[in-house]
């Protein structure tokens, strides 16, 4: 497939109408259902975005979502999409790393600055040319990236976490995928792959002894009730791939494509507003919910885990100079 255009130029063209689009003939003979699966839960705020804008795509476009986790498990949509089960889901870059090992290289720790270098990255020929592998290698079609923001530690321990050797021991969960475990290996913990939904009791009973995740998160899945600090390592900006099956995609109208690309701009604008706003007043929050949240030594950890990620299998699947390219934007 050839490099797309940018999505937002996509939306801008043809934005009007034709009136056989709007017959109620023509809405019966091409409705589409699109089935969406995701692991957050139906009380988020982030679902409640997703469900108001999609439902209103049209008569011709019918949105299923499920959240929770409740349709997949997390790291399994991308190959129930591929099976032709599902069509829709909000994924992360290591759910898809076995089959497109390029994309791990967004998975590496404190390789995107934050917000502004992310939107570039998606906006440059660097974000067309991962699309493009997505689409050619597994089906999948990235409509959008909501940033969900940046990944910290947070702990049910009272031991300080100021440098990676700290980590040495601490049961840190990560998402399910080898990749993913790859990142608590880097920071210097001891990872352990447990799905988002169960984090919360595990934290409870002592199963784990800290979560990585961006602050709204911590906030929404109320984990701050099972933890006594928060270290903000800043380790990476976090941002999911809100994807589309391609034959799904090729299956609707120019007109229809239009809807569910200005649907998905909305959902990435909307989500990485709210982000950006809870993460400016959430240290004061937790801090008053008698969290001990404290800066640790970032060039420790910065330092540690681009060489951990040097010396690793992972390196030897990434596009040759795509680093130096990212780092440049």
């Amino acid at each position: 497939m050839s490099t797309q255009l940018n999505r937002r130029q996509f939306v801008a063209q043809g934005t009007a109408l034709s009136a056989a689009a709007l017959s109620t003939g023509a809405w019966a003979q091409n409705k589409i259902t699109l089935t969406y699966s995701d692991i957050v839960p139906e009380n988020d705020a982030r679902t409640t975005m997703l469900r108001n804008t999609f439902s209103a795509l049209g008569p011709d476009l019918e949105f299923k979502s499920h959240h929770g986790g409740t349709l997949y498990k997390q790291g399994t949509e991308p190959v129930a999409i591929q099976r032709g089960n599902l069509d829709m889901a909000n994924i992360a870059s290591g759910d898809v790393q076995n089959q497109v090992p390029q994309l791990s290289l967004l998975m590496v720790p404190y390789l995107i600055r934050d917000v502004a270098h992310l939107r570039k990255l998606w906006a440059s020929d660097v974000g067309a040319e991962l699309n493009k592998l997505l689409d050619e290698k597994m089906g999948l079609r990235i409509l959008a990236n909501p940033y969900i923001g940046t990944r910290h530690l947070g702990l049910r321990t009272t031991k300080k976490i100021m440098k990676p050797a700290d980590l040495a021991g601490i049961k840190l969960r990560m998402p399910p995928g080898e990749v993913w475990q790859f990142v608590g290996t880097a920071m210097g913990a001891n990872p352990t792959p447990l799905p988002f939904p169960e984090v919360y009791t595990a934290l409870q009973t002592g199963a784990i002894d800290a979560q990585d995740n961006a602050l709204p998160a911590v906030k929404n899945m109320k984990f701050y009730e099972v933890s006594k600090q928060i270290s903000l390592t800043g380790h990476l900006v976090a941002a999911n791939h809100f994807v589309i099956s391609s034959k799904k995609w090729a299956a609707m109208s120019a007109d229809q494509q239009r809807r569910v690309q200005a649907a998905a701009n909305k959902v990435e604008d909307d989500i990485t507003n709210m982000a950006l706003k809870e993460e400016a007043e959430l240290v004061a929050f937790f801090k008053k919910e008698g969290l001990d949240v404290y800066t640790p030594d970032l060039p420790a950890f910065r330092s540690q885990v681009l060489a951990q990620y040097a010396k690793s299998k992972y390196a030897a699947g990434w596009v040759p100079g795509m680093m130096e390219r990212i780092n440049k934007l």
